[in-house]
């Protein structure tokens, strides 16, 4: 089907999630092979489980100084062009007689920016069907004015999220403190948003092995404002615990960092083991005497087209980025 882009529709579709304790999921993108492995990990597993047409969320981030996604998606580095693309992409694979046309896919503004963003910002219906407008860089009172303002004017055309205050990000040399209940509670209540970005331990961008996630934080949280948490920095929670997050009153999570991190080194074993195929015998021997090649790399092998294109690489990433978004569907919408 279309994107779903209306309010009271996509309002909906959190509240069916809700009713069935999932957590709704976001799956950000930058470019074409992520779109589609997203849709396709989605597809598959919603078939497997008689749901086909599982509800999920594709999200961009447009000039987002910690990762302009927009700007990735065209070699150009124009976030304009990039941003186009991306909607042109999810118009083209979600026709009605394509692919992936029985799923109900959202689209996202993730991370609009308050002061560089306002061109995506200010007309965002029918383009987005949700925005997170992110005044988080000014003082806390200015935050809280100037996302109650944006709310004032959008709030009847698109699903609003705000964040409530800065995230660290992985390798900025320390933490930054978990959000204050009463500062979240408060900025529920006078911004009249309706999700709310709360620190609660996470890292953007973090590995595996930083896991600060504080389940504690965010049910002090959702006591009081309710099941109305969206949790990004989801690659550094402890996977035991990612099943568990609406307990916790996480209503939606945002997901990209393993997507890229998990298939890259995919991507690295891959063209290792088929070394000569990919870059010719007397390139792979010499990386082989470089120290570079261990004995499992196949260094003899004639060079051959199906391992040195474009369409190989994008391949060996889109089947391990399908496979991820199948495994963490399979924690946030279980078999009934």
């Amino acid at each position: 089907m279309p994107l779903i882009l209306a309010r009271p529709e996509v309002l909906e579709i959190y509240s069916e999630c809700a009713a069935r304790r999932r957590v709704h999921p976001l799956f950000s993108t930058e470019n074409l092979t992520t779109t589609e492995a997203i849709l396709s990990g989605a597809r598959e597993y919603g078939e497997r489980i008689g749901e086909p047409d599982l509800p999920i969320t594709i999200g961009i981030t447009h000039r987002y100084p910690e990762r302009p996604q927009s700007a990735a998606y065209s070699h150009t580095g124009d976030p304009v062009l990039g941003m186009r693309l991306f909607h042109a992409d999810l118009r083209t694979l979600l026709t009605p007689d394509g692919p992936f046309s029985r799923l109900r896919v959202l689209a996202h503004l993730d991370h609009g920016q308050y002061d560089a963003d306002r061109d995506v910002l200010d007309s965002p219906a029918g383009v987005f069907s949700s925005v997170m407008y992110d005044a988080s860089a000014l003082p806390f009172e200015e935050n809280i004015e100037a996302t109650r303002r944006y709310i004032q004017r959008h709030r009847h055309e698109v699903v609003i999220e705000g964040a409530c205050d800065t995230i660290a990000h992985f390798g900025e040399g320390g933490l930054t403190p978990c959000t204050a209940p009463d500062d979240a509670e408060r900025f529920y209540r006078d911004t009249g948003v309706d999700w709310i970005v709360a620190n609660l331990g996470t890292e953007h961008r973090a590995g595996v092995s930083k896991l600060h996630y504080r389940d504690d934080v965010a049910r002090q949280i959702s006591r009081r404002i309710g099941p109305h948490l969206s949790l990004h920095g989801v690659s550094s929670v402890d996977p035991q615990r990612l099943g568990r997050l609406f307990e916790d009153g996480i209503g939606k999570v945002n997901f990209w960092t393993a997507l890229e991190r998990d298939s890259s080194a995919e991507l690295v074993r891959a063209l290792i083991l088929h070394a000569a195929q990919a870059a010719g015998p007397t390139v792979a021997k010499q990386l082989q005497q470089d120290g570079l090649l261990g004995p499992q790399a196949d260094v003899t092998g004639p060079v051959s087209l199906d391992y040195c294109t474009t369409k190989y690489r994008q391949g060996v990433i889109f089947q391990c980025m399908k496979h991820i978004v199948i495994a963490y569907l399979e924690r946030w919408y279980p078999a009934r």
